[in-house]
């Protein structure tokens, strides 16, 4: 037996739960701690995420700008560098499309692809996905490679 590792006997210790709301003798009955009316002495109370004590809450304070466009296409983009480094690999060959991209973990599926024009391709490629950007489309081409949008 150690310092570290000194316990109480089992049973010698009792927990310190304050047993609330169990009659007037206990000293804690009648209201139960939970003092005198108001919204927090009763029972289901839980107040609103953002509630600040009636004061006008920050969501409310501040003010709010911009546009969304709800028609707005968020495309996932992958690198002209990405690719050749999947040729590199050797898990791409001569045709990539957007299954090939899903397969790799490039992108996620249900959202459109876009091809961007970071990095160099060397490898002659058939891509077919939904959106090329200039640079990019111009390198595969250069590559010796094709462009087919969906």
């Amino acid at each position: 037996m150690e310092l570290n590792n000194l316990k109480p006997a089992k049973g010698s210790v009792k927990s310190n739960n304050k047993r609330v709301g169990r009659g007037e003798g206990s000293g804690k009955g009648g209201t139960a701690t939970r003092g005198h009316k108001g919204a927090k002495s009763r029972s289901g109370y839980s107040k609103k995420i953002g509630f600040e004590g009636g004061q006008m809450p920050l969501q409310r304070r501040v003010p709010k700008f911009g546009f969304t466009n709800i028609n707005r296409v968020a495309y996932q983009g992958v690198n002209l560098d990405t690719l050749q480094r999947l040729v590199d690999e050797g898990k791409i060959k001569d045709t990539v499309d957007v299954n090939t991209l899903i397969d790799n973990g490039l992108v996620s599926k249900n959202e459109p692809v876009k091809i961007l024009g970071r990095g160099e391709l060397k490898a002659k490629l058939k891509i077919s996905v939904h959106k090329f950007t200039a640079s990019a489309k111009e390198a595969i081409e250069a590559a010796g490679g094709e462009v087919v949008t969906l």
